[in-house]
């Protein structure tokens, strides 16, 4: 590898952060990486606890459509630690009801006839309506989603006359899991972009699961691949200001006062942590960076329990409408090596990890408090196998700020990863391209962000 005697700081030790660092360091730059946690990771983190037990920041689905993160996870030997599931989305319903919506191995479109006249739950008349509603959908394909950016999607659900259970029973949990709001606040462009792209890639919606913590199967490896090619990650260690200077970015104050230096400069980090070390005189001076003020960020809470029984055996992703646990799963099914309990083996017994959304009311809520409205939605979802089932742990995350909310009218704010600051570049789901702020979103971003720079430094 020929070295390019250029420098660059990261700012951000998430996966975009380290998605970066790779890509630089494989193309010869000397990489510098800050993290001001003790963890690295960022909305993928994960850690153990006193007792032994791995904790993650949240529910990790990995999705079919992200390819770029499986070509980063092939590069560092780590894509065979996905475990993909049975191409099926299921969602199960208070009282124990449940429907599933089901895929052919067939081509788009008719992978999904199945999902639309035999799901068990939604009339025929329902979903000919909802197909009818996705006709503009089919025909300008990507062009359309980008038309609807001014609607909520309940706004457009109701102009499209699609009926409100569907509403309710389908694209409730779905608005929740992907960005933690409902239908009536996500921009119907986000809902939209994703139905596209499972309606027109077979394999886009089909989903997977770690077979054990991410620390372990993505974050360390993705870290030390770098790190053997001599870049240099540095955590607890906190940027405090960008320093602003005729024109460019001439270093980096962090909160010990040390200031760090170098060519390019690369913030990686939530669009709220990236406001906080702008210079104010950035903001005013250039409308690129006081855009970013627009963005707010959603609180997201997770929450694993371990029981002292088997309630479910589905060994896949799990949505519910009714009540506060959108998407779940029971990971002593999805994930082998997190069938454990302090330390000890717990098998044959559940293991669930649910996100709890919206999760705007509830951060002022006990831990207590919480933990019973999601046992008791779950004991809802499943009243017969749950009857007697004892908690044996909980634990519970709380996180103020996660991903960015994707409002109505957002999109105009989201920058690109060149700014107009010519050693400066941003990575990030917040930033422009198409997976939103999500994993694959994260290494896309640091894809593009890597690339700009390399076109900095002559290429």
């Amino acid at each position: 590898m020929q070295r390019t005697g250029k420098t660059v700081l990261i700012l951000g030790g998430g996966l975009a952060g380290l998605t970066a660092a790779k890509r630089l360091t494989d193309r010869g730059f000397s990489v510098r990486l800050i993290e001001k946690r003790s963890l690295y990771g960022g909305k993928v983190s994960s850690w153990k606890d006193e007792e032994g037990d791995w904790i993650e920041s949240g529910t990790h689905c990995f999705f079919g459509a992200y390819d770029e993160l499986y070509d980063l996870m092939r590069e560092i030997g780590a894509y065979d630690s996905v475990l993909w599931k049975e191409h099926r989305l299921t969602y199960t319903l208070s009282g124990g009801g449940r429907f599933t919506f089901n895929t052919w191995n067939l081509p788009s479109p008719l992978h999904l006839v199945p999902a639309i006249i035999k799901n068990g739950y939604f009339t025929f008349g329902e979903m000919l309506a909802f197909s009818k509603s996705l006709i503009p959908l089919a025909l300008k394909k990507d062009r359309y989603p980008p038309t609807q950016e001014h609607l909520t999607f309940s706004e457009w659900a109701k102009r499209h006359r699609f009926g409100k259970r569907l509403l309710e029973k389908m694209f409730r949990p779905m608005a929740l899991a992907l960005k933690f709001i409902p239908p009536e606040r996500i921009s119907a462009k986000i809902i939209l972009d994703v139905t596209e792209v499972f309606y027109r890639i077979p394999k886009a919606s089909c989903m997977g699961f770690l077979k054990g913590a991410p620390e372990e199967h993505l974050i360390a490896p993705l870290k030390q691949y770098s790190e053997t090619r001599g870049a240099e990650c540095m955590n607890g260690t906190e940027a405090e200001e960008l320093l602003y200077e005729g024109g460019e970015i001439r270093g980096v104050r962090l909160s010990n006062g040390k200031v760090l230096e170098a060519d390019y400069y690369l913030c990686a980090l939530p669009v709220h942590n990236l406001n906080r070390v702008l210079p104010e005189t950035m903001k005013r001076e250039r409308a690129f960076f006081g855009d970013l003020q627009q963005f707010e960020g959603v609180p997201v809470i997770s929450v694993q329990i371990w029981y002292d029984r088997q309630i479910t055996s589905e060994n896949n992703v799990l949505f519910s409408p009714d009540g506060i646990i959108p998407v779940y799963a029971d990971l002593a099914n999805t994930t082998p090596e997190y069938r454990t309990l302090r330390g000890e083996p717990h098998e044959g017994k559940s293991r669930f990890e649910f996100c709890v959304a919206p999760a705007d009311g509830l951060l002022g809520r006990t831990k207590d408090e919480i933990i019973g409205m999601v046992d008791g939605d779950i004991r809802s979802c499943f009243p017969e196998t749950s009857k007697g089932a004892r908690i044996l742990k909980s634990t519970l995350v709380k996180i103020p700020q996660s991903v960015y909310a994707p409002l109505p009218d957002m999109e105009r704010f989201r920058p690109t990863q060149k700014t107009p600051v010519p050693n400066l570049f941003l990575a990030g789901g917040f930033t422009e391209q198409r997976y939103y702020d999500s994993m694959g979103g994260a290494v896309m971003s640091a894809n593009l962000a890597s690339e700009e720079i390399v076109k900095a430094a002559g290429g």
